[in-house]
């Protein structure tokens, strides 16, 4: 019996010259809650400056994978677009990371991505990325959020996932937040 793991919601948010992610932290197998304060986001610091990373899915494999991924930013010296792709290939080519269960969201100041299993990389028009369950959520407030100029991009990230916890049940309002200038 297979059972989905639902476990997120990302956002990251780029406003005011500033990067910011944040991710909540519940953790949920089927329709149980199991953990409320897991950490879904990290910096990786490289040559170029700081890149933020958040992950939707099995927790273990997301790690390898932003294990992998941080390799691939040592190799290409902080290039965050050439990281990406050549972790998207070996994610789908590979016997053993193509079975991976997860999607990563990375940005810095220039570049947001999405990277799927699939081979699928994605990188939105916008100044606001999310994925997960209440990425939706998350992400139409934060694009109201922006209309104003009144917050900062953490502050938008982080009231933006507040609203996503409230409508999405698997996530909660237990929120890690970080950011790079």
């Amino acid at each position: 019996m297979k059972i989905d793991i639902r476990s997120t919601t990302i956002i990251g948010v780029r406003h005011k010259r500033k990067v910011a992610m944040a991710g909540d932290g519940q953790v949920t197998f089927g329709d149980m809650a199991f953990k409320q304060k897991a950490v879904k986001v990290r910096e990786f610091d490289t040559v170029k400056g700081g890149v933020l990373g958040g992950f939707a899915g099995a927790a273990a494999d997301a790690l390898t994978l932003f294990e992998k991924f941080e390799q691939k930013l040592e190799q290409y010296e902080g290039e965050l677009p050439r990281a990406v792709v050549e972790l998207a290939k070996d994610w789908r080519t590979d016997k053993i990371l193509r079975h991976l269960d997860a999607m990563l969201v990375v940005m810095d100041k220039q570049h947001s991505f999405i990277i799927a299993g699939d081979g699928n990389v994605i990188e939105p028009d916008g100044a606001v990325v999310s994925i997960g369950s209440g990425g939706g959520f998350a992400q139409s407030a934060a694009n109201a959020f922006l209309q104003s100029t009144k917050f900062s991009a953490k502050q938008v990230a982080e009231k933006s996932l507040k609203i996503a916890a409230d409508l999405c049940i698997y996530t909660n309002d237990s929120i890690t937040v970080l950011e790079i200038q």
